[in-house]
């Protein structure tokens, strides 16, 4: 059994959305813990974010080893979603290191099937500049 708290997230991921928990200070962690952080209290107040966000840090992997998300080279990105206070890491699926920065907006790309963990995020891919 994965939980309440992590159950539902990855339920969640299976249905296509992405939650996060709401601590009493307010901010919204994601992926979700089932305890504050730093009052070790119990959460529970999930809260849906963006299926977009921003890179806050990366690293550019050119060899990719068997059973990573992309068997070509990509970034291993940390990405704070719309909505969330904390960042997921996850892969991002761009053409070369020169596409990459911090700061860099993305967005989910789903995997047709889904199943309930965390690969049905196959990645995320940059956004168009705007």
């Amino acid at each position: 059994s994965l939980g309440p708290v992590i159950g539902r997230f990855l339920t969640g991921l299976r249905d296509g959305k992405i939650e996060g928990i709401r601590t009493p200070a307010g901010q919204v962690l994601v992926p979700p813990t089932e305890y504050d952080p730093h009052t070790g209290e119990p959460l529970t107040d999930f809260v849906e974010v963006g299926q977009s966000g921003v890179v806050t840090t990366w690293a550019w992997i050119t060899d990719p080893r068997p059973g990573q998300p992309l068997a070509r080279p990509f970034a291993w990105a940390l990405i704070r979603l719309d909505g969330a206070d904390t960042a997921l890491l996850h892969a991002v699926d761009a053409p070369g290191p020169e596409h990459m920065r911090s700061g860099m907006r993305v967005t989910v790309r789903w995997r047709a099937e889904r199943v309930g963990g965390i690969g049905d995020i196959a990645c995320f891919e940059p956004e168009p500049a705007r």
